[in-house]
């Protein structure tokens, strides 16, 4: 049976849907010189690049969250001529192979990809024995979301849980983390087959929104159960690099692919650092 560490026991104790509310009245708080010297201090001490935002001016943001979800200028991120681009700027926290139904997510920790997508197991089995890909949006980088290739959205699920940290010594420590942390799961058909891409929050992430539904899981009326909106009948197209979704506060992003679809950058590996717009990978034809 797999158990958590001693370092994330804490974790578990910490009220941290409480923390998650207070952190998201404080984010979307109009604070004037408040807000300004919070996002200063948030720059200074993370070494945010300011240089590369649309607008860099931190004192004419009127929110934390503003600031946060920031746009950034077009020529930072040019799109790179590939079948699948990077969706986010983050860091590689694992990729691979797909065992059975079974998702690697740290040494001596796997989850299940029905947990994942919230229980439909009819879903998860399409994409055994495929490709996965966990990126982790630390607090300086760019949060929000874009279109790995042209897909048309199919579903959405959202999937309440738990709000665990998921910097990479919480990965490394909690079991099952990303089937048990909030998500929101987006299921897309492309050119190529269909994908899945996770929005899993965590502990002060105040939400998560897609440019399709806006706010997914607002924190004045937290849901329970699993959600599901269907988009068969709905014409909701994205073209590849076009902004799908953004976290209010820092989180991970989760790909799913299915069997032969897919062959990653040779030079994507775990710790690697990435960015919106590079080539992820190519498209396997047959």
């Amino acid at each position: 049976m797999q158990t958590a560490s001693f370092s994330v026991f804490p974790q578990y104790l910490l009220p941290k849907q409480a923390m998650t509310v207070l952190a998201g009245h404080i984010a979307n708080a109009e604070a004037g010189r408040l807000t300004t010297f919070i996002i200063r201090k948030f720059v200074e001490h993370y070494g945010v690049n300011m240089d590369e935002a649309t607008n860099p001016d931190i004192h004419s943001y009127r929110t934390f969250n503003d600031f946060f979800t920031r746009s950034l200028r077009l020529e930072t991120r040019p799109i790179a001529r590939a079948d699948y681009n990077c969706p986010a700027d983050g860091v590689i926290s694992q990729l691979g192979v797909i065992s059975g139904d079974q998702i690697f997510q740290a040494k001596r920790h796997n989850y299940s990809a029905v947990a994942l997508v919230g229980g439909d197991a009819a879903l998860a089995e399409k994409f055994q024995g495929g490709n996965f890909a966990t990126l982790y949006l630390s607090p300086k980088d760019y949060h929000r979301v874009h279109m790995p290739c042209d897909g048309r959205l199919t579903r959405m699920i959202h999937v309440p849980g738990a709000l665990f940290s998921v910097n990479p010594r919480t990965v490394r420590g909690v079991p099952g983390l990303f089937a048990r942390n909030e998500r929101v799961v987006c299921v897309f058909e492309s050119e190529a087959g269909m994908f899945v891409l996770a929005l899993v929050g965590a502990t002060i992430v105040g939400s998560v929104s897609t440019v399709w539904h806006g706010v997914v899981n607002p924190r004045s009326t937290a849901a329970s159960e699993t959600r599901e909106w269907r988009y068969d009948e709905k014409d909701v197209v994205l073209k590849r690099g076009d902004e799908m979704g953004r976290f209010q506060l820092g989180s991970t992003v989760i790909m799913l692919f299915p069997k032969n679809r897919v062959l990653f950058n040779p030079l994507w590996a775990p710790n690697r650092a990435v960015r919106f717009g590079e080539m992820m990978a190519t498209k396997i034809d047959g």
